[in-house]
């Protein structure tokens, strides 16, 4: 593990992500609308991982430059996805609920507790890159269960991601509540692929010697479930719509599991 050059790589990865948050601000106040910071999220990964990369030393070693290709993969195939689905859209109802609680100056402040909140979250749970990229150790049996983790992930985000995109474009399908495919299964696949993708990541980071990066996907997995993905999705659906409370009683909520009856 390249010790030396932790807070090196660290600053850099901050640096990065503090600018391409401001710049991504100054857009935002031009458009009165700050989702765009969604579309964002996952490439504040890939910038992170590219700053390690710079500073990390010697060349890159295979597992460096597997961890890069899965972060770019996943990043862009993300910030697309998001992209798309909040194109001409108004500002989502989380960010707009946000903005009149924190007016008058909302403009300002969204730097802060938008932009630049989510580029530090961003750098200090992609702790477990680093560590994967920056380390020497030679790639071994951990490398490829991380590898089928991360591969389990990224198919339950994707497809699932996939599946809700058919089902919303189906005028059929209006006003009812998508429980097919992996929905079925799990009320949020798309989550769940994300946190096995964090877990990947990190056993990376431990066949190089970074077991000491757990916190980013316990961090990450808190996130999914308690702050900003299942809890706060959750909150008041059941009395938006009602018939999300009957999906709530037989599909699990993260972890996929045969539905009840």
């Amino acid at each position: 593990m390249a010790d030396a050059v932790l807070a090196p790589a660290a600053l850099a990865a901050l640096g990065a992500l503090l600018v391409a948050a401001a710049l991504a601000w100054l857009v935002s106040v031009s458009r009165r609308n700050v989702t765009l910071v969604d579309s964002l999220w996952a490439p504040f990964f890939l910038l992170a991982a590219a700053a390690y990369a710079v500073v990390a030393p010697g060349p890159l070693t295979a597992r460096g430059a597997l961890v890069l290709l899965l972060v770019a993969i996943w990043a862009l195939r993300l910030g697309v996805h998001l992209t798309l689905r909040n194109r001409g859209k108004a500002e989502d109802r989380r960010y707009a609920a946000m903005r009149a609680r924190h007016e008058p100056g909302f403009a300002w402040k969204s730097l802060f507790i938008v932009f630049g909140l989510q580029a530090v979250l961003a750098w200090i749970i992609a702790a477990p890159l680093f560590a994967a990229i920056a380390g020497r150790a030679p790639p071994g049996a951990l490398d490829a269960l991380a590898a089928a983790l991360w591969l389990t992930g990224f198919a339950f985000e994707t497809v699932g991601d996939a599946q809700l995109a058919r089902f919303k474009a189906d005028p059929a399908n209006a006003g009812q509540v998508m429980d097919r495919g992996l929905w079925r299964w799990t009320r949020h696949p798309n989550y769940f692929g994300d946190a096995c993708l964090w877990w990947g990541y990190w056993m990376f980071a431990v066949a190089a010697g970074g077991a000491w990066t757990v916190f980013a996907p316990a961090l990450m997995t808190l996130l999914l479930l308690k702050v900003s993905g299942v809890a706060l999705l959750e909150r008041d659906i059941g009395e938006r719509r009602p018939a999300y409370r009957d999906y709530i009683a037989r599909t699990s909520a993260f972890f996929p599991w045969p539905p009840r009856s």
